[in-house]
């Protein structure tokens, strides 16, 4: 007997409706941009895989460039859903993206409707799916036409090939502008997918999310530990097998130094309220109605289980908020 999903998956998980939408998406979703890899160990994707959906986490996102090498999660992630949990295909969210480098060539990357059709499918063929849920831009693009940017995302949905239309790394303006373009081909554009932890505000700044709210869309934070700068791994220093010492392309030594007095601090307010770092600065992104959900990422199953945690321990008092504000920005709040 293959996999089998955990009766009471749905009894525990909070589901958040995206934006003015009816699709409701999990406050955790389970990101697949690392560890999911040809450099991964299999039976821990799959161990993860099942942990997620065992704990409510319906939702599993991926590009097409997540690896390494590219492509490599998506052929992972269809191997598993193929051969371990095909059964509940309908119980289940996948996103994938395109716009960033992904082959050779003027046609493999940004956002023209050549690169996006022939990526979805690409995609589509790698975890042997006749649609994925969400199908994103990945990011904006300067040159070509935004016009043809989201026409391309609706030619995806009304084939069938995609569900619902998503945009990544988009400011609130042209967020703004891809809403009224998708509206009047009515195309169901539902979620933005952005960066925002305790220590990235740029969706705050940039407009993205107050216009998204205004908008009726969704959006879907990822990296809300910021690398793993807003977990215990660094309080003590930086260990030898940190990504930071055997990696370097996402954090460097440098950020964690200059973040370390502050990280320290985080972790006061963190232990106060009876949780770890890490799950405060997931608490913390999901604090008001404006986010719908949040990407998680994992090494192993553990950590999963250890995210999920905050469920019911989402809110916080306005002292709380204040003195995180006052840790980051170094200054007293009113």
């Amino acid at each position: 007997m293959g996999y089998q999903a955990e009766k009471e998956r749905y009894e525990t998980m909070i589901y958040n409706r995206t934006g003015k939408s009816g699709l409701k998406l999990p406050v955790l979703s389970l990101g697949l941009w690392h560890n999911f890899g040809s450099n991964g160990d299999y039976e821990n994707m799959k161990a993860m895989c099942f942990t997620a959906f065992d704990q409510g986490i319906t939702h599993f996102d991926l590009a097409n460039n997540y690896g390494p090498e590219p492509g490599s999660a998506e052929r992972n992630f269809g191997k598993i859903l193929k051969e371990e949990m095909h059964s509940y295909r309908d119980e289940i969210i996948v996103s994938t993206k395109a716009g960033y480098d992904m082959w050779e060539g003027p046609y493999g990357n940004f956002g023209s409707r050549k690169y996006l059709l022939a990526s979805l499918d690409q995609s589509l063929k790698r975890m042997g799916l006749e649609y994925v849920d969400i199908f994103y831009h990945h990011r904006m693009d300067p040159e070509t036409p935004l016009e043809e940017t989201m026409g391309a995302l609706d030619s995806a949905v009304k084939s069938g090939k995609a569900l619902y239309a998503g945009i990544s790394n988009y400011d609130g303006d042209t967020m703004k502008k891809a809403a009224v373009i998708l509206t009047d081909l009515k195309c169901p554009f539902i979620i933005n997918q952005n960066r925002y932890s305790i220590f990235d505000r740029t969706i705050e700044n940039n407009g993205l999310k107050k216009a998204a709210a205004e908008a009726g869309k969704g959006v879907i934070a990822f990296s809300p530990l910021a690398q793993g700068l807003l977990t215990q791994r660094y309080l003590n220093g930086i260990p030898a097998d940190s990504r930071v010492l055997t990696d370097g392309r996402f954090l460097h030594k440098e950020q964690v130094e200059e973040k370390l007095a502050q990280i320290k601090e985080l972790n006061e307010i963190a232990l106060q309220r009876g949780q770890s770092l890490a799950q405060m600065a997931l608490s913390w992104v999901l604090k008001d109605n404006e986010i719908t959900s949040v990407l998680i990422g994992a090494s192993k199953p553990e950590q999963i289980l250890d995210n999920c945690g905050i469920v019911n321990h989402i809110c916080f008092s306005e002292e709380e908020l204040k003195k995180i504000d006052e840790i980051v920005f170094g200054r007293k709040t009113e």
